[in-house]
């Protein structure tokens, strides 16, 4: 059920042995990222429950879901960027019935996060369904 750049990301997970090479490269997928506008980060669209300052910016757009995102932590926004791949372009129905755990699990991060880090991933994936329900 995965997109195909989620794909492109676990496929590159199994070259890459050393879980620091792997870190290291969620954090380059995050500094990719576009920066979301100051202007978005407001009360409306920060993520409650993470450690670390996380803003989501949901645009759905001809009944598919889109969004943007922005963390002041480099590895937090490498996970916006893995959940980006995971769910950007999707139909919005099809949103809430993205195993995200599962998917997640296959790049074996559940076992790599902190406590705090895994919450926070989860309040995540938990606005981004709900944004997404109450669009569709």
């Amino acid at each position: 059920m995965a997109q195909a750049a989620f794909e492109a990301v676990v496929e590159d997970f199994e070259f890459l042995e050393d879980w620091e090479d792997r870190y290291r490269m969620v954090i380059e997928m995050g500094k990719a990222m576009e920066p979301l506008p100051e202007a978005l980060k407001v009360p409306a669209t920060k993520v409650e429950g993470c450690a670390s300052q996380v803003w989501l910016h949901m645009t759905p757009e001809a009944g598919l879901f889109h969004f943007h995102g922005e963390s002041d932590a480099l590895i937090v926004k490498g996970l916006i960027a893995l959940l980006h791949r995971l769910y950007d372009g999707l139909p919005l129905a099809e949103v809430p019935a993205v195993d995200a755990r599962a998917e997640l699990g296959r790049l074996g991060l559940h076992d790599h996060l902190s406590a705090q880090r895994s919450n926070g991933l989860r309040a995540m994936i938990e606005r981004i369904r709900a944004e997404a329900q109450a669009a569709a």
